[in-house]
């Protein structure tokens, strides 16, 4: 990972780490164009991030995961396939405004993110993160949610209904929607066994349009019955 030119690692220290100096100017310095940035978090073996790159050249996409070992084949497939417009970050999401500027990012992509039953300021489409997000996205930029995990679905749409932002697509089985798309239609390795597994995949695309503080939902959702790939459902 340290040799390849299209991989930055900065991984997360303690939150007074000063800003990274390419927030601001990842089209500038990193990509050296004027391009609009668009961001996969968690984006674990990069593949959405790398499939996203190839059919859309006059963007630039960020893959973000905390785990080198991951993300290391798609850093690898990118450089292989000379797409040059595609990028990785090693790092904590927690500090992601430490890498990015206001408005600097164009969208956000949310493939199969841990639900984090438990514990909700480590889920990725809770409200503590949105805020995160809301101080990097354009007026206008969108964060898309592809999940199968029906606790995460009901959670995020849970949220978006209480803070009322604007839903723009919403399925809870995108595979027999109509709406596959050249875009919805990339499987990462996880979506590919969910699907195996029967499970339906959901997607969710909204625009934080609201500019007040943004509220947790009060709700119980049921837990999803499975725990995670690869491991027996729950008693």
């Amino acid at each position: 990972m340290a040799s390849f030119e299209n991989v930055i690692q900065a991984p997360f220290y303690n939150f007074d780490q000063p800003d990274h100096q390419l927030k601001g100017n990842w089209s500038r310095d990193f990509f050296k164009n004027d391009r609009p940035v668009i961001l996969e978090l968690g984006c674990g073996k990069g593949e959405y991030t790398v499939s996203l790159a190839s059919r859309f050249p006059d963007r630039n996409f960020i893959g973000i995961d905390i785990k080198g070992a991951r993300m290391w084949k798609g850093a690898k497939d990118a450089l292989a396939w000379n797409i040059g417009n595609v990028g990785f970050l090693r790092t904590n999401i927690e500090i992601i405004e430490k890498f990015f500027g206001a408005g600097e990012v164009e969208q956000i992509w949310l493939t199969f993110p841990d639900p984090q039953m438990k514990n909700s300021r480590r889920r990725l489409t809770a409200s503590n993160f949105m805020e995160k997000y809301k101080r990097i996205l354009s007026p206008d930029g969108i964060i898309h949610l592809k999940t199968d995990s029906n606790f995460q679905f009901r959670y995020t749409r849970e949220m978006v209904k209480e803070n009322n932002l604007k839903v723009l697509v919403c399925t809870d089985d995108l595979y027999h929607s109509g709406l596959l798309d050249d875009v919805l239609s990339i499987q990462t390795f996880y979506e590919k066994q969910w699907r195996e597994r029967g499970i339906p995949i959901k997607y969710l695309a909204f625009q934080l349009n609201n500019s007040e503080p943004l509220r947790e939902p009060v709700v119980e959702i049921e837990k999803d019955p499975y725990r995670s790939f690869g491991r027996s459902a729950r008693d």
